[in-house]
């Protein structure tokens, strides 16, 4: 009864607490509002895992008129998602939003805001998600500790040059069954200097998601002992 009454809570106040990635940090440094992003029209999340919507939120294919950040291999990016449109001091992303949290990454083949992403492009670069079962502590509840943040070393040995930074967090309040899971997606352009030579794994985004992943279709108020985060595996460089 009591996991009902969650559920039911959760589902209530999961129209008034969206969340949109507004920041990007370098190596300690705020860049500033919505710079260097694609900023989506609102902040709904995607609840269909085939749609091109997945890969860089709604609008998102295109980066025209959008500037891309150079960063130094290995740097240290910092990702801030908020609610509303300023740093208010409320819950950045509502309590009731557990979700893990991913990171891709992707080369473009010349500059980064014409990049589409589609296709074998992304590869994880990070993840996180039910951290510990016996309080239900999830990797949304740490960015909600850390005022909306959350950060990713990129792989020094990644190759210099143009990608899209892809962060990803899978809102699972009402995901029991299919469409339900929240995808809020935020992509970054930036352009890695003084970068390596690896040739990382790649899966395409929409592509690699399943309906049926039990990741994305969940119910995470039935005792969960356990969670696979969705995706490949992350690779470390």
């Amino acid at each position: 009864m009591f996991k009902s009454l969650l559920a039911f809570a959760a589902l209530t106040a999961s129209a008034n607490a969206h969340f949109t990635l507004q920041y990007l940090w370098v190596n300690g440094v705020d860049e500033g509002q919505n710079n260097y992003l694609r900023v989506p029209p609102n902040n709904n999340p995607v609840t269909d895992v085939t749609s091109t919507d997945l890969t860089c939120n709604v609008n998102g294919l295109s980066g025209t008129g959008v500037e891309t950040l150079s960063v130094p291999a290995g740097a240290n990016i910092t990702f801030e998602w908020h609610q509303h449109a300023q740093r208010t001091g409320e819950d950045p992303i509502s309590g009731g939003h557990k979700s893990p949290v991913i990171v891709y990454i992707a080369k473009a083949p010349s500059d980064a805001s014409s990049f589409n992403g589609q296709g074998e492009v992304w590869t994880k670069i990070y993840e996180s998600g039910l951290i510990d079962a016996a309080s239900q502590r999830w990797a949304s509840d740490v960015v909600n500790e850390n005022d909306g943040k959350h950060s990713v070393v990129l792989p020094a040995s990644l190759p210099s040059g143009n990608y899209l930074l892809r962060a990803e967090m899978i809102s699972l309040h009402v995901a029991s069954s299919y469409p339900g899971a929240q995808f809020y997606i935020g992509c970054g352009q930036i352009a890695i200097t003084g970068g390596g030579s690896a040739s990382p794994p790649k899966v395409a985004l929409p592509g690699y998601y399943k309906a049926s992943d039990p990741g994305i279709t969940v119910n995470i108020y039935n005792n969960l002992a356990s969670y696979t985060i969705p995706g490949p595996a992350v690779w470390s460089g």
